[in-house]
């Protein structure tokens, strides 16, 4: 069973600067599971099948208008079947002001107010991305995040394979530290998968025979970063004499994360190689093959025209 992960009403008020017209209980009681949103027109004339309370109902200057054009005892009895029904939150767009009925009813049956000056396209889209980070099904590697030109690297590996000092060469070189020895990782879109570090060792970086060290003050803060998408997953393991490594790149390997293919390769790890210089290449590589430049691909082709082959 997929765990279930919540927000506090709290933290989206925070968020968004929303303006409280009634909350039946503190901010931070109120919790919120769901990250779809739904805009409540089938509802306001009476169509609640398919009706999920969980979602926050938003309410614009369509709704607003239907409403308005009803006769007053109709558009009380649509608004009461509306907040009866008992969603989770209900927010208000466009500072529309929906009448002391409304925030009357809303107190009756205990459902959270909320009203922003933001449009309604803009503020659902804003709301549906922030609810998808904060909701959106997670696990915890061990593993370090970093930014590499832009390109977010996680590097896998068993223990003392060099993930950690590889980090710091890294951020030396002008790259950044998102987490080090344990990555959190969410999927924030049916393709996308952003990780952090948990708090508590947030920009510190373990290094074997010196301890603890504090990235953000040794480097300043242009060498971390609090959240980076995944793009490439490098599994770092030491050399082995006689296997076979890709030496062209032809071989494309996934890695599975929370259900989305990652792009991987494996780095091996010997004394004397530069895995930090390797590792840029491998960023700008895959940067390049997301915009569509395949450089094995490229290759294979030319050498195959050359010989004559098609």
């Amino acid at each position: 069973m997929e765990d279930i992960y919540t927000v506090s009403m709290s933290k989206i008020i925070d968020q968004f600067k929303l303006e409280v017209i009634y909350l039946p209980d503190l901010p931070e009681n109120v919790m919120v599971n769901c990250s779809r949103v739904n805009r409540p027109g089938l509802q306001m004339v009476g169509f609640y099948d398919h009706y999920e309370q969980a979602r926050i109902q938003i309410i614009g200057k369509v709704e607003h208008l239907f409403l308005n054009q009803l006769d007053p005892e109709e558009r009380s009895r649509r608004l009461e079947d509306f907040f009866r029904s008992s969603p989770v939150g209900v927010i208000v767009t466009t500072s529309i002001e929906l009448g002391q009925d409304a925030a009357m009813l809303a107190e009756r049956y205990k459902v959270p107010l909320l009203r922003t000056p933001q449009r309604t396209s803009d503020f659902m889209a804003a709301l549906i991305a922030y609810l998808n980070v904060e909701l959106g099904p997670r696990i915890t590697r061990h593993g370090v995040l970093v930014e590499v030109y832009g390109e977010g690297i996680l590097l896998l590996g068993d223990s003392g394979v060099g993930k950690s000092e590889t980090a710091i060469e890294l951020i030396k070189r002008g790259h950044r530290l998102i987490a080090d020895d344990a990555v959190e990782i969410k999927r924030v879109s049916a393709t996308s998968l952003v990780g952090r570090a948990p708090e508590i060792i947030r920009h510190y970086v373990e290094l074997r025979g010196i301890g603890i060290v504090d990235v953000r003050r040794l480097f300043g803060m242009g060498s971390v970063k609090e959240t980076e998408k995944i793009d490439l997953v490098i599994n770092l393991e030491p050399w082995e004499t006689g296997k076979m490594y890709d030496r062209l790149g032809l071989d494309e390997q996934t890695t599975e994360i929370l259900g989305i293919q990652v792009p991987s390769i494996v780095l091996p790890v010997s004394p004397g190689r530069n895995i930090s210089v390797v590792i840029e290449v491998a960023a700008m590589n895959n940067r390049q093959k997301r915009m569509g430049y395949n450089t094995a691909k490229e290759f294979n082709k030319r050498l195959m025209e050359s010989m004559g082959i098609d």
